[in-house]
């Protein structure tokens, strides 16, 4: 079984309802040529790093699917081409570390989990008080 990731940028002067229906047509698209959708992320509006068409930001979503061939794929992102609502899209396929880093990501094992993990962590333990100086640190003089 082979693991891609499919990542595409949408154009934010659509509204959130025909944004939303973008994804769902890929999303159908991929259900349709065999692919089984393993996960999607819709990661929101975010900046380019440089305009696209006179966009300066863009929907992000990234979708990871399975698949047993792959002969479908060239006509796949043919569509993807074609499809103006779209500014960019990218497939990628994941080897076995991809593919752990992803599982590991949405388990909560990686990324914004881990991070609010450490700052309540951080925020319970007591932090110095600015302007005063410690000086019983030295304990081995």
């Amino acid at each position: 079984m082979r693991h891609y990731e499919v990542t595409f940028i949408v154009d934010p002067v659509l509204s959130g309802d025909e944004v939303k229906s973008t994804a769902e047509h890929i999303q159908k698209e991929l259900k349709d040529s065999g692919a089984t959708i393993v996960a999607v992320d819709e990661m929101g509006l975010r900046q380019l790093a440089y305009e696209i068409k006179r966009r300066s930001s863009g929907v992000y979503y990234c979708i990871e699917f399975s698949s047993e061939a792959a002969d479908w794929l060239a006509k796949f992102e043919l569509n993807l081409k074609r499809n103006e609502r779209l500014l960019r899209f990218l497939t990628v396929k994941l080897d076995k570390y991809g593919i752990k880093y992803n599982d590991d990501k949405r388990n909560g094992r990686i990324g914004k989990k881990k991070k609010e993990e450490k700052v309540a962590v951080a925020g319970t333990e007591a932090a110095p008080k600015p302007g005063v100086v410690d000086l019983d640190d030295d304990e081995d003089e």
